[in-house]
């Protein structure tokens, strides 16, 4: 048991307690929008304060019967000729109708003033109702009324500012909500910096280790050597070598390639700035180069760093001649920019660059120089123990497995399959266990998981017509009759005729862990493919357009054995195939009109021969092949057991079941595809 916490520990599955991912929280920033907080109610406290302790309001009738006739008004100013201000007597402030006044008021008005005030309407009827309050009043009772200019400059003030200090605040607000991550403007005026995302020391969110990769043995070498250049610098400069610049990860899709980058930011304990080559492309001129610029000057500020850039040949791509042939400016001089910094008059010592693309052929020759991607790492699709490897790491999420899963079955059923498909193999058959409400995830979810990526949904009520059936079941049956009597052919596992996908039917083959292949298993294999096609004439007299897919394959392999790999006597040991992918023969083919023709007839006379060869067989085993198209048309999946007991072994005595026995044949299963997943011709070499 405590193996298996270790393990689960190992990989990342044990989730890290709630303390320690809240001690990784970083401390929040400090936000100006505060200091605009403080400022604004600063000034609304001033504007209240100053208004709450002015003089209070007071209506005329009030003024004249129990302040100016009562004796208690020391004088009157009126100010600007707008406001009357009333200064009360020191002593009458004692008086009970000047007790609205609060003992702050009474503090600081007692000995200045004014207490009260009202408005006038006119300079002329103040002085009228003035004097006419007052004619009963001896001379030294009458108030006296003086007339002054005062100029409250904070007012005036604060009255010019607030219409403009508001406009900017909402304007600042708006231009915030726009600069935000998610805003429409929140690129007006970062345009030109990097978008690389940093993962440091300090960051949890890369929980992906060189444990988590499967296979990739060959690959992890070399990745963790720089990883190792990183952390010991000394152990490889100490001899007068210089630590490499950038390594190139190159694959087809799914191989690992991203992964290996996440296990390098895992593990090295040295800032990683991952980032797409689609990141530097905008619609804005020069946008690209400042983005490189603005990354390199980042990294060599953090540097030893590393640099990730997924899918290169986003802005890696060979530059052109002709702008008018195709070119593109932007890219190309985000392209150089790129050289400059990687390897230009300045020096970025300490910052490693990686980069993966599976287009690698269509690559600029100055990217892939020494001294800037000076390692090529290449990531293939895995091999038989390499997808047992892959398989243990994808079931290990898995909590209830069956007792019959194991990795060496469903790797020897996968092969072609790259560590995505495994990745996707794994999560289709727990989603089929529990569509069928199962406990457990056993080996005919797999091998149903297979069918359904392979050769897609299957089609239980699509309507075909009892002929059209019988012709499909011929046509497969001719495929698995001359596959099992030619030597150097697949060996079959299972033919059927259930629909599934766009596929009426299908057989599908174990191809053999090989590297090269001969001319005469390509010839045996289009021979098989043709197979179908054979039966169709041989047993009905006319053919049908259900062969798309295997004439296809058959013309695509034929041409590739004429032009790139020199198995053509008329043509000779010549091939045509550009690896470079630089387009080196510029506006044509590389050959002329005659050799042309030549190609073209030597493809017809290998895919003639074949054909006619098919046809040969079929006649010769007329019998078992109706009999296998009968039996097929009644079953609708046969598998190599049945083929074995109507046509007896295979000339070379190699059959899937007698080099696995644990593999299933009565369980029923379905179609899949009848060729492996990647074509001969697609990899030339």
């Amino acid at each position: 048991m405590s193996e298996n916490i270790q393990d689960k520990k190992d990989s990342g599955l044990v989730q890290k307690p709630a303390t320690d991912q809240k001690s990784n929280d970083k401390k929040p920033k400090f936000n100006i929008a505060w200091v605009y907080g403080l400022i604004a109610i600063s000034l609304l406290g001033v504007f209240f304060f100053q208004t709450d302790s002015g003089p209070k309001e007071v209506m005329w009738n009030k003024f004249e019967k129990e302040m100016l006739k009562a004796g208690d008004v020391l004088k009157i100013e009126v100010v600007n000729n707008k406001r009357a201000e009333i200064f009360i007597k020191p002593e009458r402030l004692n008086k009970e109708i000047y007790s609205d006044l609060n003992t702050a008021k009474k503090n600081t008005l007692s000995k200045q003033g004014p207490q009260y005030f009202f408005t006038i309407g006119s300079v002329e009827a103040f002085e009228k109702r003035i004097e006419e309050a007052q004619q009963d009043f001896t001379y030294d009772q009458k108030v006296d009324v003086s007339f002054v200019e005062r100029n409250n400059h904070f007012d005036t003030i604060i009255n010019w500012l607030i219409f403009p200090l508001l406009l900017i605040g909402v304007w600042l607000f708006i231009f915030r909500r726009m600069a935000g991550p998610n805003g429409a403007g929140g690129q007006l005026f970062n345009i030109g910096k990097s978008r690389a995302k940093i993962f440091d020391k300090e960051t949890a969110e890369v929980k992906v280790d060189f444990k988590d990769v499967a296979g990739l043995e060959e690959a992890k070498v070399e990745i963790m050597e720089i990883v190792d250049f990183l952390k010991n610098p000394i152990k490889y400069t100490q001899l007068g070598g210089k630590i490499p610049k950038g390594a190139l990860l190159v694959g087809p899709p799914g191989t690992g390639k991203t992964l290996l980058a996440k296990a390098v930011a895992g593990e090295a304990h040295v800032p990683f700035f991952s980032m797409s080559g689609s990141d530097f492309v905008e619609m804005f001129v020069g946008v690209g180069a400042s983005r490189v610029r603005d990354l390199f000057k980042q990294a060599k500020e953090k540097a030893p760093c590393i640099i990730f850039i997924d899918e290169i040949d986003a802005i890696g791509r060979a530059r052109g001649k002709n702008p008018n042939w195709g070119a593109n400016d932007e890219r190309e001089n985000t392209l150089n920019q790129l050289l400059t910094e990687m390897d230009g008059f300045g020096t970025n010592s300490g910052v490693i660059i990686l980069a993966a693309t599976n287009r690698a052929d269509i690559l600029d020759r100055a990217l892939l120089r020494a001294g800037r991607f000076d390692r090529q790492i290449h990531v293939e699709l895995p091999d038989l123990n390499e997808r047992k490897d892959i398989f243990k790491v994808h079931l290990r999420p898995l909590q209830k497995l069956g007792t019959d899963v194991h990795p060496e079955f469903l790797a020897k059923q996968t092969p072609g399959f790259s560590g995505a498909d495994i990745a996707n193999v794994t999560n289709e058959a727990a989603l089929i266990a529990a569509r069928k409400e199962k406990q457990l995830v056993e080996k005919q979810d797999f091998l149903d998981a297979i069918d359904r990526i392979v050769g897609g949904l299957e089609k239980k009520n699509k309507i075909i017509s009892f002929e059209e059936k019988k012709t499909i079941a011929y046509h497969e049956a001719g495929h698995a009759t001359v596959s099992w009597i030619l030597e150097h052919a697949n060996p079959l596992i299972k033919v059927t005729i259930v629909p599934r996908g766009q596929a009426l039917g299908a057989a599908w083959y174990l191809p053999e862990e090989r590297q090269l292949t001969t001319k005469e298993q390509m010839l045996d294999e289009m021979c098989a493919i043709l197979g179908g096609r054979a039966a169709e004439e041989l047993f009905f007299g006319k053919i049908s357009t259900g062969a798309l897919n295997d004439l296809e394959k058959v013309t695509k392999q034929a041409y590739a054995m004429v032009s790139y790999f020199g198995m053509s006597e008329r043509i000779g040991n010549v091939s045509f195939y550009d690896s470079s992918g630089q387009n080196e023969y510029s506006f044509g083919k590389p050959y002329s009109e005659e050799t042309a023709k030549a190609i073209d007839e030597e493809t017809k006379s290998i895919i003639d021969k074949a054909y006619i060869r098919a046809k040969e067989l079929l006649k010769k085993l007329e019998v078992q092949h109706n009999a296998l198209g009968e039996l097929l048309l009644e079953k609708e999946v046969l598998f190599s057991e049945d083929l074995e007991r109507i046509l007896g072994p295979r000339p070379n005595g190699k059959t899937p079941h007698s080099e696995d026995e644990s593999l299933n044949r009565t369980a029923p299963m379905t179609e899949i595809e009848a060729k492996p997943k990647v074509e001969k011709e697609e990899n030339p070499n």
